[in-house]
């Protein structure tokens, strides 16, 4: 087994943890560990020849999230933001533990950190193909379960930012996703306001 294949195999592990469980196609999963398989499965789709470090990035980018609840911050914005900042630190942290476990050099978890903690965002092109990744799998998996749950108002603006995050390879990548109807009408009013 390559170094690249021991460290899926234990960042897939560490995810399977997940409290939290969905069923897709009649299937059901560890929430985080489908989340980062479909991940993966979107930053190949859109970087065939993606580097090891995007591809173990890809698949660690939220390991262990549900070890850090967005309950334990206040509420609003700025608990948000903090949740979030911390988060991607642990993410980070929890990645370089695996990482050196498996035997991986410095400059590889330096670089896997970078893409985990998306520093220089718009500026680094494998940080802004995770991001395009990232918001492919909330459009095309968590969307439809959200509209639900939030008014049109809410759902637009998270609509808008969610497209402003995304540089054009992602947004061509959009068209490739089955929208339900509703998906489509609120996709169609939030891009053309």
């Amino acid at each position: 087994m390559t170094k690249l294949e021991q460290a899926f195999e234990l960042f897939d592990a560490y995810n399977k943890n997940s409290p939290e469980h969905l069923v897709y196609e009649e299937k059901e999963y560890p929430v985080e560990y489908f989340y980062a398989l479909k991940l993966h499965e979107w930053v190949t789709k859109l970087d065939p020849d993606a580097s090891e470090s995007l591809l173990l990035a890809s698949r660690c980018q939220h390991i262990g999230r549900w070890e850090s609840p967005r309950t334990n911050y206040p509420e609003g914005r700025v608990g948000y933001l903090k949740w979030r900042s911390d988060l991607s630190r642990y993410h980070a942290a929890k990645a370089t533990e695996i990482l050196t476990l498996v035997g991986f050099d410095a400059d590889t978890i330096d670089r896997v950190r970078q893409i985990v903690l998306k520093q220089r965002l718009k500026s680094d092109p494998e940080v802004q193909t995770m991001e395009n990744a990232l918001c492919l799998v909330f459009l095309q998996y968590q969307f439809d379960d959200l509209i639900t749950k939030l008014t049109e108002e809410k759902m637009i603006d998270i609509l808008q930012k969610t497209w402003a995050k995304m540089s054009g390879p992602g947004r061509e990548a959009t068209a490739t996703i089955q929208f339900s109807e509703a998906a489509k009408a609120l996709l169609a009013k939030s891009l053309n306001d």
